[in-house]
C-alpha cells in the first residue's frame, strides 16, 4: 500500500471562526455547537493574529465560521485581510466557504484549499440544513471553483441523514466527474444539544462500506476527516479504513498510529487533512 499520511491539525493548524458563535442556521446535526470550539478572531485583528501564529511556529489555519443570511461564510468581507496574510506570511490557508459564487473568485484564489460540505440529495438538504438549496447548487459551487483552478476538497458526512446511510454512494459517483485531488469522508457524531443527539450513529461496518466504495471508485487521495465518533468506534473504524487503503487519516488514536506503522509507511503531518 501507499504511504499513510496521518494529520494532526490541532497542534499547528488551528480552526478560526470569523463569525464568533453566530450562524444564521440551526442545522440538525450541528446546532452551532462546533463553532464554540474554534478560536474567535475579527477583521481588525485577523492579520496580526495570523502573523503571531507564524511567529509561534504554526503552519497555517482554517478560516471558517457560521453562515450568514446569504448562506456564505462571510470570507468575502475579509478579502483584503486574506490577501495580506498570503503576502505577509507563509501560512497555508484552508477556507470553509458555504454557497459561494463567481463573485468570490476575487478572494478565494488566494487561499490554498477550499473545504466544501457536499450533499447529493435534495431531501437530505432540507431535513438537515432546512435551506432552500438543491444538489444543483452544490454542483454549481464545484463548477465555479474547479473551472477557476481552485483546489477544492469536498466533504461527505456519512450518516448525515439522521444516522441513515444511503445517499453517500451517489455523492461519490457525482464527484468522479470533477478534477478533485482529495475527497474527505466524515462520519456523523450524534452531538449533545442538537436535534440529532439521540439518533444512532452509523455502525463501523456500514461506514466502512462507504469508505471501501470510495476507495474503489476515486482515483485521488481519500481522506478520513476529523469529524467521526470517538472511543472504541474510532479505534475499529480507523483500522478498517487503513486496511481499505485510505491515503490520509486525521486524529487517529495513538494505538492506531503504532499499529499502522507495522503495516504501512507512515508520515505525521501537523496540518488540515486537505492540505
Amino acid at each position: 500500500m501507499k504511504k499513510l499520511k496521518i494529520y494532526i491539525p490541532g497542534i499547528s493548524f488551528p480552526s478560526i471562526s470569523l463569525t464568533g458563535d453566530y450562524c444564521s442556521l440551526n442545522c440538525a446535526h450541528c446546532g452551532k455547537h462546533y463553532l464554540e470550539g474554534m478560536r474567535k478572531v475579527n477583521r481588525l485583528n485577523l492579520v496580526d493574529y495570523c502573523k503571531t501564529l507564524e511567529e509561534e511556529g504554526y503552519a497555517g489555519c482554517l478560516l471558517s465560521g457560521g453562515l450568514d443570511s446569504r448562506l456564505k461564510v462571510p470570507l468575502d468581507k475579509y478579502a483584503q485581510e486574506i490577501k495580506r496574510i498570503k503576502a505577509e506570511t507563509k501560512l497555508k490557508l484552508n477556507a470553509h466557504v458555504g454557497f459561494i459564487d463567481e463573485s468570490d473568485l476575487e478572494w478565494v484564489r488566494y487561499v490554498d484549499a477550499v473545504s466544501l460540505d457536499f450533499v447529493a440529495n435534495d431531501e437530505v438538504i432540507k431535513r438537515v440544513y432546512r435551506i432552500d438549496k438543491s444538489v444543483k447548487d452544490y454542483l454549481r459551487i464545484l463548477d465555479v471553483l474547479t473551472k477557476a483552478g481552485v483546489k477544492v476538497a469536498p466533504h461527505i458526512t456519512i450518516g448525515l441523514d439522521f444516522g441513515r446511510v444511503w445517499w453517500e454512494y451517489k455523492a461519490i459517483d457525482m464527484l468522479l466527474d470533477y478534477p478533485i485531488d482529495v475527497l474527505v469522508l466524515d462520519v456523523l457524531i450524534p452531538t449533545k444539544g442538537t436535534e440529532m443527539e439521540s439518533v444512532e450513529r452509523p455502525s463501523v461496518e456500514e461506514s466502512l462500506k462507504v469508505v471501501e466504495y470510495a476507495r474503489e471508485k476515486f482515483d485521488g487521495e481519500l481522506s478520513i476527516g476529523c469529524m467521526r465518533p470517538l472511543g472504541k468506534w474510532r479505534l475499529e473504524f480507523d483500522k478498517g479504513a487503513i486496511l481499505a487503503g485510505v491515503d490520509r487519516l486525521t486524529n487517529p488514536p495513538r494505538k492506531v498510529i503504532e499499529w499502522a506503522k507495522s503495516i504501512r509507511d507512515v508520515e505525521i503531518i501537523y496540518e488540515c487533512c486537505v492540505m
